[in-house]
């Protein structure tokens, strides 16, 4: 009976330790927030090694992002033993007091964490762990510090490596790079405090794809956490493995020119190849370099600088500006009558300037002669026939069904909703819709008459210059394309799979063909809005589009509007030019520069030179900012 009482009393304390050892488990792992700090404390141990990102080479061959070497000076709080501050200051060239704010800062700038089931607040800081105390230092700054390093223990120097762009072109095509904040770090495990990760442009899009694979190197260390060698001498090390390089469609040369055709002018030009739907250039003018964002020191220094420009050369205007698309907007009003079989290719119009007014021409007996004469009645006419097909008795509905269907062929050439474009900070544009007028006059309150200005786009219709190039290169591929991109390939593997597929608009490939006989026209014949445009031994085949601009009420200078192929048998490129508050028509300043952008890319040079000088010295930049 007695031994019966003690077996019990045994069995009893097991399960009452048992009972402790779960609680105590349970605690540390749910409850206790201290312990997941401490576990990270020991993985210092193993350290990780940050590959430098992948290069980029434009669609010849040459580098236009690569990697420079620089410097941070590291420390680690708890190897640090009686620091002389002001031996210190003097070695980095700061003041005894810098030096102290510095420490603070890196503290702070770490935060605080707050478990969500105990509230204890925890800082993020941990005195065992390195952190940046002077980033992006030069080789000849470092130079000077590191020889002195082995009297400040604690402080070592670490190799890093920050963006470099040989040519000082495409600032909004590229982009930035800026340092991780908490919550990134938090949120992906691939980044430390301190590291950079894309900010804009491609260097955000293809972020994973930029930085590569880390590598591990195991250490260890003696009890005062001073290093003592590799673990295992290496055995359980990996190496960091660097991104492929990307590749893209962007023919830096012809962007740079770009540039220069629009130095003191606002606008954009936007190139693409037509058989890839590569983006050949992408020129958003006032533009910057884009090695003046390079490092945090410089984005500090300078970003405050470019945000404040009145001229606005962050401000992606290919991608994000929304502008009138005017007479360009003609050649869809023509392909659409054409497919809905409310004109065919030899209707004609009589010009009345009492509907709605145009310059002096005689009247368009055919859409070849409309596109190339640019008549603004004709127009008026052929989207009156698209919007009214009376498909019903009530002309409220039957504008209400004409819209709609004007709005799936607009959509089918990309308009009215955003290009899946490799590249952050794009905008849809508007196509209105029924439900767009709905919202503006009531239900069954409008018909074309209301909205009749978007039969020469004008009034609610707005185009992005991409979307607009993208229109040019369909009007090249006789109604297909393939969706606006830049990076041709990730390494070897191509690109990414939803720049591979085709996109057919809802117009037969035989409507195409008197358009674009009428785009050739525009350029070649007499009565056509863009002699300008010519180039010898080329087939140039444009559209000009002259855009009223106002503010209020008050009439601005003109947008001046050119979208054109080349060749035409055999296009090798597309193009819009958007030139702002430029006056004129769309043959005066936009065509000229189209057609230079062409030469220099089918030819290599331009013997123009006259046009170019005209081009090249005019200062555009009326109206407003």
């Amino acid at each position: 009976m007695q031994f019966d009482s003690r077996k019990y009393v045994i069995i009893t304390f097991f399960i009452l330790i048992g009972i402790i050892y779960v609680f105590k488990l349970f605690y540390m792992q749910v409850v206790d927030d201290s312990w997941k700090l401490r576990a990270q404390q020991l993985a210092e141990k193993r350290i990780e090694i940050t590959p430098p990102r992948a290069v980029v080479f434009d669609r010849n061959g040459k580098k236009i992002v690569s990697n420079k070497t620089y410097y941070n000076l590291m420390m680690v709080e708890d190897n640090i033993v009686d620091l002389d501050t002001v031996a210190f200051a003097k070695l980095i060239g700061w003041s005894v007091q810098e030096v102290r704010d510095r420490f603070v800062e890196i503290v702070e700038g770490e935060g605080v964490y707050t478990s969500p089931h105990t509230g204890k607040t925890t800082p993020n800081y941990q005195s065992i762990r390195a952190y940046p105390f002077i980033k992006e230092l030069t080789a000849d700054e470092m130079s000077k510090i590191a020889p002195h390093l082995d009297k400040y223990p604690g402080f070592y120097e670490d190799v890093t490596s920050m963006r470099n762009y040989p040519y000082a072109s495409g600032a909004n095509i590229l982009g930035y790079l800026a340092e991780v904040t908490r919550e990134e770090v938090d949120r992906d495990e691939f980044y430390r405090p301190g590291q950079v990760i894309g900010r804009a442009g491609i260097e955000a899009f293809y972020e994973k794809q930029f930085r590569g694979k880390k590598g591990v190197h195991y250490i260890v260390s003696s009890a005062m956490n001073n290093t003592v060698g590799a673990f295992e001498d290496g055995k359980y090390d990996t190496v960091a493995i660097q991104a492929p390089a990307l590749y893209m469609g962007l023919d830096v040369d012809l962007q740079a020119y770009g540039e220069k055709l629009l130095q003191n002018k606002r606008g954009c030009i936007v190139a693409i190849e037509p058989a890839t739907g590569e983006i050949l250039a992408l020129v958003s003018s006032p533009s910057y370099d884009p090695n003046l964002l390079v490092g945090n020191r410089n984005i500090r220094e300078n970003y405050p600088k470019l945000l404040q420009n009145p001229d606005k050369p962050l401000f992606p205007r290919p991608l994000a500006s929304e502008y009138m698309p005017g007479s360009t907007f003609k050649l869809l009003q023509s392909l659409i009558g054409l497919q809905e079989g409310v004109i065919h290719e030899n209707t004609g119009f009589p010009c009345n300037k009492s509907v709605v007014g145009c310059h002096n021409h005689p009247s368009a007996q055919s859409v070849t002669q409309a596109v190339q004469m640019s008549c603004n009645p004709y127009y008026y006419a052929v989207t009156r026939r698209i919007i009214h097909q009376n498909k019903s008795k009530d002309i409220y509905e039957d504008a209400e069904i004409g819209l709609g269907i004007w709005a799936k062929y607009m959509h089918s050439f990309g308009l009215g909703q955003r290009l899946e474009t490799d590249i952050t900070g794009l905008r849809p544009g508007v196509i209105p819709d029924p439900a767009y007028y709905d919202k503006w006059y009531g239900h069954h309150q409008w018909k074309f008459s209301t909205i009749r200005s978007i039969s020469i786009g004008q009034g609610e219709v707005q185009l992005t210059p991409l979307q607009l190039a993208n229109v040019a290169a369909i009007m090249a591929n006789r109604g297909w394309y393939y969706t606006p991109h830049f990076v041709s390939s990730i390494g070897e593997d191509g690109p990414l799979p939803q720049y591979r597929k085709k996109h057919y608009t809802m117009v037969d490939r035989k409507n195409f063909d008197p358009v674009i006989e009428g785009m050739r026209r525009v350029v070649w014949e007499p009565g056509g809005t863009a002699r300008r445009a010519r180039i010898d031994g080329i087939t140039v085949c444009g559209k000009t589009g002259t855009v009223e601009n106002y503010i209020g009420q008050v009439k601005q200078k003109n947008h001046s509007v050119f979208i054109a192929f080349a060749p035409m048998n055999d296009p090798k490129i597309a193009i819009a030019v958007f030139i702002e508050n430029a006056g004129g028509g769309g043959g005066t300043w936009a065509a000229p520069t189209a057609s230079l952008m062409i030469e220099k890319y089918i030819n290599g040079e331009v013997k123009s030179t006259a046009k170019e000088e005209r081009i090249m010295n005019a200062v555009l930049k009326g109206g407003p900012k």
